[in-house]
């Protein structure tokens, strides 16, 4: 298999990757959830919906019909849409990663379950929009999917899946680059899963660090 240093284009996902917007999303989803009857001893690793896409997240985690999982998707949506900044900070060394992969010929890429005019305004807020050639969020909660933001990525930048390499903290990334064509670098600094999760489901390299990540990506020695 080609090495992940020598695929010109690096797709990146949003949530945990770029950013840490764990705590965020988590601290929006909480009171929502409780007012909606889950106990407080019912919540567990409220991590397990940061990854899936809503509404679909509060059904696959908490067992939510899907019409409930609409509702409570549009309160959470109504609450975090009012955040800023503080929501989604950019993880230390991800703005100076995006340069040097520039600086070495590389196309960049977003494609993330994240609704699409938050993850480009999340991007902007940062000051990193402009590092990237294509930006793809979800467009729809019912017929987007994951591997289909992938191929847009593909297809608006015309390379194919052989030149492509996608980057993710979940097996929810690992699987849907599978199903688009493409491998997958994991990566662990954000702690969002365990890193026997990203193993398992066949990532092709775990970073633990976002310099790990950057010398997975660039050719260096991890």
């Amino acid at each position: 298999m080609t090495r992940p240093c020598d695929r010109r284009l690096v797709i990146f996902d949003f949530d945990g990757t770029i950013a840490d917007t764990v705590d965020g999303i988590l601290r929006t989803a909480r009171p929502i959830l409780l007012a909606h009857g889950i106990k407080e001893e019912g919540l567990g690793d409220m991590r397990r919906i940061v990854g899936p896409p809503f509404p679909q997240a509060f059904s696959m985690v908490y067992g939510f019909s899907p019409e409930e999982a609409d509702q409570i998707t549009a309160e959470y949506r109504s609450v975090y849409g009012e955040g800023g900044i503080e929501l989604w900070p950019t993880y230390p060394g991800i703005p100076e990663l995006l340069a040097s992969l520039r600086a070495s010929g590389r196309l960049l890429a977003v494609a993330s379950s994240k609704r699409d005019v938050l993850v480009r305004r999340a991007l902007s807020d940062e000051g990193i929009a402009e590092d990237f050639d294509v930006v793809m969020g979800k467009l729809d909660d019912k017929g987007d999917t994951k591997p289909a933001t992938i191929r847009r990525c593909l297809e608006a930048l015309d390379v194919p899946p052989s030149d492509a390499i996608m980057v993710g903290d979940r097996f929810y990334d690992v699987d849907a680059a599978r199903e688009a064509g493409i491998p997958c670098v994991g990566v662990h600094y954000g702690r969002t899963c365990e890193r026997e999760e990203l193993e398992r489901a066949g990532a092709c390299a775990v970073a633990e660090t976002v310099g790990e990540l950057g010398r997975v990506l660039l050719g260096g020695s991890v």
